[in-house]
């Protein structure tokens, strides 16, 4: 109880002469996101909670609960200061690596819809790939900050991430998460690019890895009938193509100001998985053109805010929690893209959720927690906390070389 008693007393935004000092328009975009996750997960799972447990309302109170958990690991998060990340990145890229070939293994990992992602902890499933996405994040963020002239000027400083995003990546599609490993792949490209790294270089790294990916998604059979079906659903709309064709009959259906809250068809089993990856479609058959586009602009400020936190950070030279402010940011946009992408057809199907609003307990945490940590980064920046001259020695951090091996 100690560490805690150390955490609740040392400096943090909810304790200031001011009472809570928080960053209100991110926090506000995002509790305004939340809200409306919580009201959409309720009506869209309706349905199949009460034929599955006879409670209509089983989802949305699961969902409460993960929510709780959620505010809870903020709370904790907004009292923990950006230098510990950054001492313990190698530590938590350790761990990320670890959790991911546990979740693997036959007697630990929990297999759902073909895809073995989860580790069952009684009633709940954590997901380790939304842990692995943001301890690679602050590993990718202090390898930066010790590397920087390497990355901005040398190959090998972007040949070294990838020994470690390398072998993330393969585990990731193992699972298979195929999703996961594009956002999170590209999200650190990104990263390295804002770290000031060679436009020539980027280019290459860049389209290696598009390349690598045609690869990946051409190399299994239900991968490329994935894309087949997305360019033209209608052609087997009762078969490979029917999650796709519901979703644009529930985007046809809302047409501009939808059919009314709690009033939709499709998520009476017509749309599979209408509370998490399809929650956009029912919202927007629900809430029409408007209420989807209200969203679309709420998702714009939010994932902009913590871009522009970021930048704020980098301009008062607090480069660590910069990058991590940019990878967050780039994880929420990969994810909103990619899930409402697929929702309108302009993507092929992916198993991602729809952050701050789709049903599922493990992106829901780790959205809280990044949340958290953006606040944090915000109020590091505003307060000069983070400008401390804090030395670090070599011993501090493992370098990339060092995790690969350890891998």
């Amino acid at each position: 109880m100690n560490w805690l008693l150390q955490l609740l007393s040392a400096p943090s935004p909810l304790r200031t002469r001011r009472g809570m000092d928080i960053d209100f328009p991110l926090l506000a975009g995002s509790l305004a996101l939340l809200g409306l996750g919580l009201v959409m997960i309720t009506s869209a799972s309706s349905e199949v909670a009460a034929a599955s447990t006879g409670n209509p309302l089983y989802y949305m109170i699961r969902h409460l609960v993960y929510l709780s958990i959620g505010f809870g690991a903020a709370f904790l998060t907004l009292l923990v200061p950006m230098s510990f990340w950054q001492r313990n990145g190698a530590k938590l890229m350790m761990l990320a690596f670890a959790l991911l070939v546990m979740v693997l293994l036959p007697v630990i990992g929990r297999e759902v819809n073909g895809a073995k992602r989860w580790i069952g902890f009684g009633m709940f499933n954590v997901q380790p790939s939304e842990l692995a996405k943001l301890f690679t994040v602050m590993f990718i963020a202090g390898y930066m900050v010790r590397r920087q002239v390497e990355v901005q000027e040398k190959l090998m400083g972007f040949i070294k991430p990838m020994m470690v995003l390398g072998p993330i990546a393969v585990l990731l599609l193992a699972e298979p998460d195929f999703g996961a490993t594009v956002v999170l792949v590209g999200s650190c490209i990104a990263m390295l690019f804002l770290g000031g790294a060679n436009l020539i270089r980027f280019v290459l790294l860049a389209g290696a890895v598009v390349g690598a990916g045609v690869l990946v998604m051409t190399s299994q059979s239900y991968r490329m009938q994935r894309l087949t079906n997305f360019i033209d659903p209608w052609a087997d709309q009762y078969g490979a193509g029917y999650q796709l064709s519901q979703s644009l009959i529930a985007f046809g259906r809302g047409e501009w100001f939808g059919v009314g809250l709690g009033n939709s068809i499709q998520k009476q089993f017509y749309l599979p998985e209408a509370h998490t990856d399809f929650i956009f479609a029912v919202l927007a058959e629900e809430l029409g053109m408007v209420g989807a586009l209200v969203t679309v602009a709420l998702f714009v400020f939010v994932s902009v805010r913590a871009l522009c936190i970021g930048l704020w950070a980098e301009k008062a030279k607090q480069y660590f929690s910069a990058y991590v402010a940019y990878g967050l940011s780039f994880l929420w946009i990969g994810q909103i893209v990619i899930n409402i992408g697929v929702n309108i057809g302009r993507l092929p199907t992916k198993g991602l959720t729809l952050p701050f609003l789709s049903y599922g307990g493990s992106s829901l945490v780790i959205c809280c927690v990044s949340l958290a940590i953006l606040l944090r980064i915000e109020w590091e920046r505003r307060t000069s906390l983070g400008n401390e001259e804090i030395e670090f020695s070599e011993e501090d951090f493992a370098d990339v070389e060092e995790v690969a091996r350890a891998r």
